[in-house]
C-alpha cells in the first residue's frame, strides 16, 4: 500500500476504457450514492488498481473485479482511501490478469455547498427555495463524485445514466437515449460519448426553460436557464450557434458531439465551464437582460461563449497531457474567443480592447513570484503535483500570456499559415493528448519558422524582456534585459520578434532580436540621417502591442511620441502600449512619475475606449500611490485627473444617445466613475439626483444600465455612518433583484465607501448567506480610507474564510484583494507574521505575490518622496486650462 502514498500521479498498471456510472442525487438530504462499471485494460502484473477518490464512501463488499469473458470474478481484501492523496487502494491476495476486465464499485457521497465535485446550487421558485445539483470538475473534483482515473490524459467513453425525480430536468454531456418512469423517479440515460477526459464529465439535475436553435448543419443548440428568464438566454443562444459555425471553418472540423447544452448555474466559482456538451455557467456570463444589462455584460456573455466553444476543440477534442500545458487549453480558447468576437462584432475593436488581457499578463508576470508558462513539474514539484495546488495555475499566465505569445507568434507567422497549421494539428491530435512541442512542430511544419526554438524562451521561461532603445550617432541601439516590477535585475533573455516603424506605419522594419543588443543603420532605417531634433520622426516599437515585451525609450525618443500621441499620429493600440509600458516603467523606478504625468497629459483629446479606460486604470492606481507618498498634494492630483476626464464626461452624458456605439456606451460608465472617485462635485449631484428617480421607479430612463455602477460608486462617496441613506437604499435594491448582474454591480460599489465604520459593515454583509459564496469576492474592493479595516477584519473572520472558500481559488481573492494595495514595510512583516502559522499550499504563491507588490508599492512611494520636481510639475499640470 504504502508505495502509492504520497505520489502525484496513479501508476500506469491499468487504464480505464469505458465507464458505465449510474448517481442518483437526493436534493432534499443533499446526498448522492452511485454504481460504476469501468472496462479497464491491465497493462502489467499487479494485485492492485489504484484510482482517485475522495469524500465517498465504499459498499466495501459491492467491490468486484471480473475478467472479459467473466470466466472470474476477483473481490479485494482490501479498500483503503487514502485522503491526504485522494486515492482509493483496492488491494486483491492474487495476480489479477493481463488484459480487459471489469472493475465494480458502488459508493455514496454528499452534495456540497463548495462549487466542485457534485455540489448543490440553491434557487427560487414560486418563493421557494429549492436546490438543484451540479457538477464542476476541472482541475480534480471528479473524484468527488465517482471513483477514476482523473488525469486528462487518462481518456475514456462515459455511459451516463441519472436517476432523478420525475418533474425536474436531467441533463449530461450526449442525448437522452432513454428515459423510464416509476412513480415519483425517472431513469434517464444518456447516449455513450466519445472518449474524454474525466474533467469534462457534466450533470446537471433541476426546474429549467430553454430556448433551442440549430447550426447550419443541424446540431441542437439550446441555453436553459431558471424558469422565467428563458429570454435572458437568447443572445448567447444565437452567439453560440454563429461560434459553432466560425470555429467548424476556421478549425477544419466539425463540431464533434450531436447537440450543445448551455446552463446558467446561480451558484459557480469560475466564470464558465467547458463541459463535453454541457457548458456550465455563472449567470452574469450567459444571460443578459435588454433593459437592465449594461454593454459590457453583452461584450463578456459574448466573450465568454466563444470562449467555452473554442474549448469544445481546444481541451475536448484535443486535450493537455497533464495540468503542466493547461496553457494549450486556456491560452489558446482566450485568443480564439477574441477572433470570434471580432468576426460577428466588428465594432467593438475587440483586438485593441484584447490589450487588457496583455496588461494583465504583463503586470502578473513582471513579478519575482510570476512561474513559467509551462510549469515545470521536475522544478516546481509543489505547483502541479498535489490536485490542489492545480488551482493556482489557472491565472492571468496561462489564459492571458499564454494569449498574447499566440497573438505575438501568429502576428509573426502571418493568419494564413497559422490557422492551417492550427487545423493540422487538430485533425492529428483529436481524441487524444498533446504537449506545447505538438503544437509547434505543427506551426513549424506549416510555416518554415523555427517555432520551437522561437517559442521556448518565451514559454519554459518565467518573465519577459523590457527593450531599451536610444538613438545616438545615427544608430538606433536595441538593449533586452528582463523587466521586473520591483526594479530589480534578471537574468532572462528571449528570443524577440522586434517590429518598428519610423514617422509613419508605411516605413517599418521587422526583425528577431537573438541576442542581448543590437544596433541598426538609421539612414538605412528612413532613408535619411536628419533626425535629430525632428519631431515628424518619431519611432514606435512593438507596432500594435503584437509582442509580449515592454519598451523603455530614450527621453528624445520618448518626447517624439508625445508629440506624435498629440498630433494623433499613431494607432490607438500604440497610443495604449505607449501609456502602460511609461506607467510600469514609472512603477519600477525606471522613469520618474513627472514623466508620467507629462505624458497622460498628452491623452486629453483621446476618444479611443479602450486607452481611455486603461488611462482611469493607471489614474486610479496613481492616485492611490501619491496620496500614500505626497497626500499634501491630493487636491492638486484631484484636479489633474477631473480636467484629463471632464471633457469626455460632457461628450456622453448620463443617458444614451440614439444610436451610439457599444464602446461609448461601455465608456460612459467608467468615466462617470472616475469622476466620482476623483470627487467631481457636478457628477456627484447629478448621480445623487438620477439614483434618487431610480430608488422611486427601478425603470426610470434616468438611470439606465450603462449608468448605473456610476451612480452606485458615486452614492457611495456620500455615504457615512451618520449619513447611511445611499447605502441602505442600495441594499433594498440588492436584495429586490434577481438579476445577477445588478447584484454585482451593487457588491462592487459598496466598499468604494470613504469611511471604514461602513466598509466594514459591508465587508460583514459580503459574508452573510445574502451573498452567494461566489459573489463574495466583488465586495472586496475597498477604498483606499478603508485598506486598514479590511485587513483587521481579514484577520478576525480569516478561519471563517478559509472554511468556506478554501482550497480553491476564491479564497486566493481575499488574500489578493486585502493584502497587495499596501505601501510600507511595516505592513508587510505584519502579514507575514500573520500568515506564518497559517499558510496553506493552495494560497502560498498568491501570499508571495501580494507581499511583493507591497514592497513594489514600498519603494515607489519612496521614490516619488524623492522625487524633488514632482510638486511643480503636477501643480503646473493641474491649472492648465484644456
Amino acid at each position: 500500500m504504502e508505495q502509492f502514498k504520497g505520489q502525484s500521479r496513479l501508476p500506469k498498471f491499468a487504464v480505464p476504457k469505458k465507464y458505465d456510472l449510474k448517481l442518483k442525487p437526493d436534493l432534499i438530504d443533499c446526498k448522492f450514492n452511485g454504481t460504476v462499471e469501468i472496462n479497464i485494460d491491465i497493462k502489467s502484473e499487479t494485485k492492485f488498481l489504484v484510482l482517485n477518490a475522495a469524500d465517498l464512501v465504499f459498499h466495501n463488499d459491492s467491490v468486484f473485479y471480473k475478467t472479459h469473458n467473466a470466466d472470474k470474478v476477483f473481490k479485494p481484501s482490501v479498500v483503503e482511501l487514502v485522503e491526504a492523496d485522494e486515492i482509493v487502494v483496492f488491494g486483491f491476495d492474487e495476480s489479477l490478469p493481463l488484459g480487459e476486465g471489469v472493475l465494480g464499485v458502488t459508493f455514496d457521497g454528499t452534495l456540497n455547498d463548495r462549487m466542485k465535485g457534485f455540489y448543490r446550487s440553491s434557487y427560487e421558485i414560486n418563493g421557494e427555495k429549492k436546490n438543484m445539483a451540479v457538477t464542476q470538475f476541472e482541475p480534480a473534483d471528479a473524484r468527488r463524485c465517482f471513483p477514476c482515473w482523473d488525469e486528462p490524459a487518462a481518456k475514456a467513453t462515459f455511459k451516463i445514466t441519472l436517476v432523478v425525480p420525475s418533474d425536474l430536468v436531467a441533463l449530461s454531456n450526449m442525448p437522452v437515449v432513454d428515459e423510464k418512469l416509476d412513480g415519483d423517479l425517472k431513469t434517464v440515460s444518456f447516449q455513450e460519448s466519445p472518449i474524454m477526459s474525466t474533467y469534462l464529465v457534466a450533470a446537471v439535475v433541476g426546474l429549467f426553460d430553454y430556448v433551442e436553435d440549430h447550426t447550419p448543419d443541424g446540431i441542437k443548440v439550446r441555453v436553459y436557464t431558471q424558469v422565467g428568464k428563458v429570454n435572458q438566454g437568447k443572445f448567447a443562444l444565437d452567439v453560440a450557434v454563429k461560434t459553432l459555425d466560425l470555429y467548424k471553418e476556421y478549425f477544419e472540423t466539425p463540431y464533434t458531439l450531436p447537440k450543445l447544452d448551455m446552463i446558467a448555474i446561480p451558484d459557480f466559482a469560475a466564470g464558465a465551464m467547458e463541459n463535453y456538451g454541457l457548458v456550465t455557467y455563472r449567470e452574469t456570463a450567459l444571460l443578459y437582460d435588454e433593459q437592465h444589462s449594461a454593454a459590457a455584460n453583452k461584450q463578456r456573455v459574448a466573450i465568454v461563449v466563444a470562449h467555452e466553444l473554442a474549448h469544445q476543440w481546444f481541451g475536448n477534442l484535443v486535450t493537455m497531457e497533464w495540468w503542466t500545458h493547461l496553457w494549450l487549453n486556456e491560452g489558446f480558447a482566450t485568443w480564439v474567443s477574441y477572433l470570434a468576437a471580432d468576426s460577428l462584432f466588428p465594432e467593438w475593436k475587440i483586438w485593441t480592447q484584447f490589450l487588457d488581457q496583455t496588461t494583465d499578463g504583463l503586470r502578473l508576470d513582471g513579478l519575482a513570484e510570476s512561474h513559467p508558462i509551462e510549469v515545470d513539474i521536475s522544478i516546481h514539484t509543489v505547483d502541479i503535483n498535489h490536485a490542489s495546488e492545480i488551482d493556482e495555475i489557472f491565472d492571468a499566465i496561462s489564459y492571458r500570456k499564454g494569449a498574447s505569445v499566440i497573438r505575438m507568434l501568429q502576428s509573426y507567422l502571418g493568419a494564413e499559415p497559422f490557422q492551417r497549421s492550427l487545423a493540422s494539428y487538430i485533425k492529428k491530435f483529436a481524441c487524444s493528448n498533446a504537449r506545447t512541442e505538438d503544437l509547434w512542430a505543427s506551426l513549424e511544419e506549416g510555416s518554415g519558422e523555427p517555432v520551437n526554438m522561437l517559442m521556448n524562451s518565451w514559454t519554459k521561461q518565467m518573465g519577459y524582456p523590457v527593450i531599451s532603445v536610444q538613438l545616438k550617432d545615427n544608430k538606433l541601439e536595441f538593449d533586452q534585459s528582463q523587466f521586473l516590477q520591483s526594479g530589480a535585475s534578471g537574468n532572462g533573455q528571449w528570443i524577440v520578434p522586434i517590429t518598428l516603424c519610423c514617422g509613419s506605419y508605411e516605413a517599418h522594419k521587422n526583425f528577431l532580436l537573438r541576442s542581448k543588443s543590437e544596433s541598426l543603420d538609421v539612414v538605412e532605417l528612413l532613408g535619411s540621417s536628419d533626425v535629430k531634433g525632428n519631431h515628424e520622426q518619431w519611432i514606435k516599437l512593438n507596432i500594435d502591442q503584437a509582442g509580449f515585451y515592454r519598451v523603455k525609450y530614450d527621453d528624445d525618443l520618448q518626447a517624439r511620441l508625445r508629440y506624435a500621441i498629440e498630433a494623433s499620429s499613431l494607432s490607438a493600440t500604440d497610443r495604449f502600449g505607449i501609456l502602460d509600458d511609461s506607467y510600469a516603467l514609472s512603477m519600477a523606478c525606471k522613469q520618474s512619475l513627472s514623466s508620467l504625468f507629462t505624458l497622460m497629459s498628452a491623452y486629453r483629446k483621446e476618444l479611443d475606449y479602450t486607452v481611455l479606460s486603461h488611462l482611469i486604470t493607471v489614474s486610479f492606481k496613481v492616485a492611490t500611490i501619491t496620496a500614500d507618498a505626497v497626500p499634501e498634494l491630493s487636491t492638486y492630483l484631484k484636479q489633474f485627473f477631473i480636467n484629463l476626464f471632464q471633457s469626455s464626461a460632457e461628450r456622453l452624458g448620463w443617458e444614451p444617445r440614439q444610436g451610439e456605439s457599444h464602446l461609448d456606451a461601455m465608456l460612459r460608465g467608467e468615466i462617470l466613475t472616475a469622476l466620482a472617485i476623483f470627487g467631481h462635485d457636478l457628477t456627484l449631484n447629478e448621480a445623487v439626483r438620477r439614483f434618487r428617480a431610480f430608488v422611486d421607479d427601478r425603470n426610470s430612463p434616468l438611470l439606465p444600465p450603462d449608468s448605473r455602477k456610476a451612480a452606485y460608486v458615486a452614492v457611495m462617496q456620500t455615504v457615512t455612518a451618520s449619513n447611511r441613506w445611499g447605502y441602505d437604499a442600495l441594499l433594498k435594491i440588492y436584495r429586490e433583484t434577481d438579476l445577477s448582474q445588478e447584484k454585482t454591480r451593487i457588491l462592487g460599489s459598496l466598499a468604494s465607501c470613504p469611511d471604514p465604520s461602513i466598509v466594514l459593515e459591508v465587508l460583514n454583509f459580503v459574508l452573510s448567506p445574502e451573498v452567494r459564496s461566489q459573489d463574495a469576492v466583488f465586495g472586496l474592493a475597498v477604498s483606499r480610507e478603508g485598506r486598514e479595516t479590511a485587513w483587521c477584519w481579514l484577520k478576525e473572520k480569516w478561519d471563517h474564510i478559509l472554511t468556506t472558500y478554501g482550497p480553491g481559488f476564491l479564497v486566493t481573492r481575499f488574500v489578493g484583494a486585502v493584502v497587495s494595495p499596501f505601501s510600507s514595510t511595516d505592513k508587510v512583516a505584519e502579514v507575514e507574521e500573520f500568515f506564518a502559522t497559517r499558510t496553506k499550499p493552495f494560497i502560498a504563491r498568491t501570499l508571495k505575490q501580494s507581499l511583493e507588490r507591497v514592497h513594489i508599492n514600498t519603494k515607489w512611494v519612496q521614490s516619488i518622496r524623492d522625487e524633488k520636481s514632482f510638486g511643480e510639475v503636477i501643480k503646473e499640470l493641474a491649472h492648465r486650462n484644456y
